[in-house]
């Protein structure tokens, strides 16, 4: 007899070829799929008698699906180290992850991608990396960053272990205007040496000409919010395109069913907030809502399975067949479509079964400089308001607005009153907001104000701030603001808010300023009372932990604030706060 390690008998099989469940014993030798037996196609007698297993689940009322793949992700958009994200998407039948960490590398550069890297030795899941190419993700003119990723360095990241892509492009209209940039010079690098390496992007809005532009170049994804016409065009122009959960709208969803454009297209998380992660799940819950909304269950396991693994060359998965990684998930027949695994195996071994608690793994020891990363002087705490030139009468201010449902803001005008060279903003319905650059370099305070579906009250303030990840603090008083800033710079690094001079909610993130090393769980609550902690202070949006911090990203549309001042993301360029002295 022929010995293999695992069998799992009688179960229902997920072919992707045929993409359809078909009756099946498989079996498992060391970390790969030896044999599937598929009686219905190959018939009874396939020299499967002879094979003897060590070790046999009976996969009777199971339907055997291969892992999950996202590829297109942030593990530091969670706030977790790596072993403590894959431990979690190891629960929701997640078996590989594509992370691109160009977080942590705005803060430390290429050190801090090496560290990600290796701290992703010890997660019981497969943690690929992608390069960050845009760091930053525009310049030293319009942000500043404690690290630089530049040609040279992504060069040696091409070489590293682990590295299966370019992560998303984000400097999208420097790059269809010609301009030439750090990552334009490594595509023209990668296009005479590696012309097969995969480029991801970050392009909202492009359309036309300037699509085909940065088609042209090479990249030839985009995972970033659209209008079903644009979505229509991406498809029709070769363009591969990762759903996260914002694009899974009825129209886009009937548009891909109906013109059958699965191979075209895969699911993806991008950001996942702890406790969005604690309560939701991370890939399982994107298939699990598309599945809801119309997208055909088989297809929803392929676009999370195979299409993802094609994406990224990753041949060896995404799919269970002879050759392939022994990584599964086992879902109860009756509740396949809640996508829930009973049990999660990677490598053929069993990396979580529902109900049973594993012991958490030694933690990974950073350096001890990445525990250190806020830099901001106190006497910057003391001066938390702009300085005009007007000394009475009143000015047209710019104003970002935030509107619930998306995280792209919107410029307005607002006339102010100024007195004694100061701006009564304080019943103008706008918070003031100011960001201070955190990584010791300058000691620059951009300023700003924001208005809409934001916080009405009290404060609040993050070194968790796309992407650039200096202190943004926001509030209605400046009290409660200066209280709100020195328990960041306590806490070296992380999210706070602060209501009548207390802290009302809080989560320290003391790596790097953007992670932490709390266990999952814990993360998510804290994580959750920050959310409610904005609620309660007013704030109105559907994600209003993501909508605050991405208040300075300054490649998101339309208006944001980085330490340089007002961002206008469209023209590229640095705006005044004051647009003009209005008539009396």
């Amino acid at each position: 007899m022929e010995k293999v390690d695992l069998l799992i008998k009688d179960t229902e099989i997920f072919n992707a070829y045929l993409k359809k469940f078909l009756p099946a014993d498989v079996y498992i030798l060391e970390d790969k799929i030896y044999f599937v037996h598929m009686e219905s196609i190959a018939g009874e007698n396939c020299g499967q008698e002879t094979l003897e297993a060590e070790r046999v689940i009976d996969g009777r009322g199971y339907r055997m699906i291969p892992g999950f793949i996202d590829i297109h992700m942030h593990i530091e958009s969670s706030m977790m180290t790596p072993v403590s994200f894959g431990e979690r998407a190891a629960q929701c039948g997640v078996t590989t992850l594509v992370s691109e960490p160009h977080e942590i590398a705005n803060v430390m550069g290429i050190q801090g991608v090496h560290e990600m890297i290796n701290g992703a030795k010890d997660s019981p899941i497969d943690i690929f990396y992608g390069i960050p190419s845009s760091v930053p993700s525009t310049n030293e003119e319009l942000e500043t960053t404690g690290g630089r990723i530049g040609l040279e360095e992504m060069k040696r990241l091409m070489e590293e272990d682990g590295v299966v892509c370019v992560g998303e492009v984000m400097n999208y209209r420097k790059i269809v205007q010609g301009e030439e940039l750090e990552i334009t010079r490594f595509l023209d690098y990668l296009q005479e040496e590696k012309p097969q390496a995969v480029v991801e992007g970050h392009c909202p809005t492009l359309k036309g000409l300037e699509l085909a532009k940065f088609l042209y170049r090479g990249i030839d994804a985009d995972h970033t919010e659209h209008t079903l016409q644009e979505i229509k065009e991406r498809f029709a122009s070769g363009m591969f395109v990762e759903l996260q959960e914002k694009m899974l709208k009825p129209e886009i969803i009937k548009y891909i069913v109906e013109n059958r454009l699965y191979e075209h297209c895969c699911f993806v998380t991008d950001d996942t907030m702890a406790d969005e992660l604690k309560e939701k799940g991370q890939l399982n819950h994107i298939v699990r809502k598309a599945a809801s909304l119309g997208f055909p269950a088989e297809e929803a396991v392929y676009c999370a399975t195979y299409t993802p693994a094609v994406r990224m060359n990753l041949k060896d998965r995404g799919a269970l067949a002879p050759g392939r990684k022994a990584d599964f998930q086992l879902l109860k027949a009756e509740e396949f479509e809640q996508f829930e695994p009973a049990a999660v195996f990677k490598d053929g071994r069993e990396v979580y079964r529902k109900g049973v608690c594993e012991p958490r793994k030694k933690l990974y020891e950073f350096p001890n400089e990445f525990y250190h990363s806020v830099k901001i002087r106190q006497t910057s705490l003391a001066d938390l308001e702009p300085h005009i030139e007007t000394e009475c009468g009143q000015v047209m201010v710019r104003v970002i607005e935030v509107s619930d449902g998306c995280t792209q803001t919107k410029e307005k005008l607002v006339r102010m009153e100024v007195k004694d060279g100061r701006l009564r903003w304080e019943d103008s319905g706008c918070m003031l907001a100011a960001v201070l650059e955190r990584h010791g370099k300058n000691g620059n305070i951009g300023y700003g104000f924001v208005t809409g579906d934001c916080i009405k009250r009290g404060a609040a303030a993050t070194t968790y701030f796309h992407d650039h990840h200096n202190l943004l603090v926001l509030g209605e008083n400046r009290q409660d603001m200066r209280i709100a800033a020195e328990r960041i710079l306590q806490m070296q690094g992380g999210i706070c808010t602060v209501l009548d001079g207390r802290v009302s909610a809080e989560l320290p993130l003391p790596v790097c300023g953007i992670l932490s090393e709390l266990p999952a769980d814990e993360i998510g609550e804290k994580l959750g009372q920050v959310r409610k902690g904005l609620e309660d202070l007013g704030y109105k949006h559907y994600n209003p932990i993501m909508s605050l911090c991405t208040l300075g990203l300054p490649v998101s549309p339309a208006l944001k604030l980085t330490d340089r001042g007002l961002i206008d993301v469209v023209a590229g360029s640095t705006v005044p706060l004051i647009v003009e002295e209005a008539a009396g």
